[in-house]
């Protein structure tokens, strides 16, 4: 997935490369760009995450319990105990990002820490920690960037296009700069939509297997399901989060209903996490 990915950025930016009259130079760059975005992508990606949620550095003295409960967890699970960080937001919420469990990061509002106690906090951990165990951290976090990438360099194709490609060779409106026009507006309208569905894709599955992994590691299914209850009945949304970090949460943080946004429809339309009754539903019959 990753590695299409890389193709399909190399090739928005060959666009880009002939819109700007670079020729053969150009897409030439273009490649090597894209795989330097790639690779930033693998190794920076968490920090670009982390920097995007506005989240702090948690310290042992000022959140005791959120270290111990972590420090625990990774005992039973095995893991080295990754990064842990706090986001200043109301809204109950949590997300884990890095490339691998070795350099992993988890971060929680300071809504989650205030409203969940012990057993449900440790449910909510336990989840994040099965991602970095699963690996989903990995393509989840690299997805953040990329997508991010995509969308600027479709918009600046497009952009590019308008402004100077009637004062490009073709300029009758045949030839390549048609061509290379055509295929720059398909690429503006087709580069979010592959974004959104590398994180449908990503999100749906990999969330209820999170879950799942979670009371395996916590062998206490109603602490998680408390805690899942009681984002379901939140009904408030976290101010920092964005659509491209969206499928990085336990819960979609976008907003839901008509009284939180306009957008709402349009959120429940491309959310990338299955319904939090299901969820529940389906730790019940465990």
């Amino acid at each position: 997935m990753v590695i299409m990915f890389a193709i399909f950025t190399i090739a928005v930016l060959a666009v880009v490369a002939y819109t700007v009259a670079l020729g053969v130079t150009g897409v030439a760059l273009a490649v090597i760009i894209g795989v330097g975005m790639t690779w930033a992508s693998y190794w920076k990606s968490d920090v670009v995450a982390l920097r995007m949620s506005r989240a702090v550095e948690a310290t042992p003295d000022d959140y005791a319990r959120y270290h111990n409960i972590v420090e625990g967890l990774c005992i039973a699970g095995g893991l080295p105990k990754p990064r842990l960080y706090v986001v200043n937001d109301d809204a109950p919420n949590a997300f884990a990002t890095g490339r691998n469990p070795n350099n992993a990061a988890v971060a929680v509002t300071t809504g989650l820490l205030d409203r969940m106690d012990r057993m449900e906090l440790e449910g909510v951990l336990a989840h994040e920690l099965s991602h970095v165990k699963n690996y989903d951290i990995l393509v989840n976090t690299i997805a953040v960037t990329m997508v991010g990438i995509l969308t600027l360099l479709a918009d600046f194709t497009f952009r590019s296009i308008w402004i100077s490609g009637h004062r490009r060779r073709g300029n009758d409106g045949n030839g390549p700069a048609a061509i290379m026009a055509v295929v720059g507006i398909v690429l503006l309208v087709v580069a979010p939509i592959i974004g959104r569905m590398m994180q449908y894709a990503i999100g749906r599955k990999r969330e209820s297997l999170a879950d799942f992994s979670a009371v395996e590691l916590t062998r206490y299914p109603p602490g998680l399901i408390s805690a899942l209850e009681k984002l379901r009945d939140d009904p408030t949304v976290v101010r920092s989060a964005s659509r491209a970090t969206a499928h990085m949460w336990i819960e979609e943080p976008m907003a839901q209903v008509p009284e939180d946004g306009n957008l709402s429809r349009l959120n429940r339309l491309f959310s990338t996490h299955p319904p939090l009754e299901e969820r529940i539903a389906a730790l019940r019959e465990l």
